[in-house]
């Protein structure tokens, strides 16, 4: 079982964005950006495109209401939507808020916050959508 499954199955704490049947959003603890939010699918699969069909489609139109409400939130010039996928073995999607190119580069330091911090992003966004 993946961190992810984990996070999902309510073992694991985290900063909930959104859910559904198919899918679960939660604020990377190690962020990018302000508003760095991960979409996992409920299943547990390593690669994005070794989902069903219905999944790939469907994490898209799940995810846009929050990047919606991410690009609202936080200053940016858009939402990047990312498949890197080799920190965890399930597959997921990351949505990082961004105004140039270096603002996605994973060798970079991660950001830290605090609890209360990380609960009032995940207010902001949540609000949002």
């Amino acid at each position: 079982m993946t961190i992810f499954s984990k996070i999902i199955a309510g073992e694991i704490p985290s900063y909930k964005i959104a859910e559904s049947d198919l899918f679960y959003a939660f604020l990377d603890i190690f962020p990018l950006q302000k508003g760095h939010t991960l979409i996992v699918p409920k299943i547990e699969i390593d690669k994005v495109f070794d989902l069903p069909s219905n999944y790939l489609a469907e994490m898209l139109v799940f995810a846009q209401p929050i990047a919606k409400a991410i690009e609202n939130s936080f200053h940016c010039n858009r939402v990047s939507m990312l498949t890197v996928g080799l920190e965890v073995p399930h597959a997921h999607l990351h949505l990082i808020p961004i105004n140039e190119a270096k603002d996605i580069d994973f060798a970079s330091p991660k950001l830290s916050f605090t609890k209360e911090e990380f609960q009032a992003i995940q207010a902001t966004i949540v609000s949002a959508i």
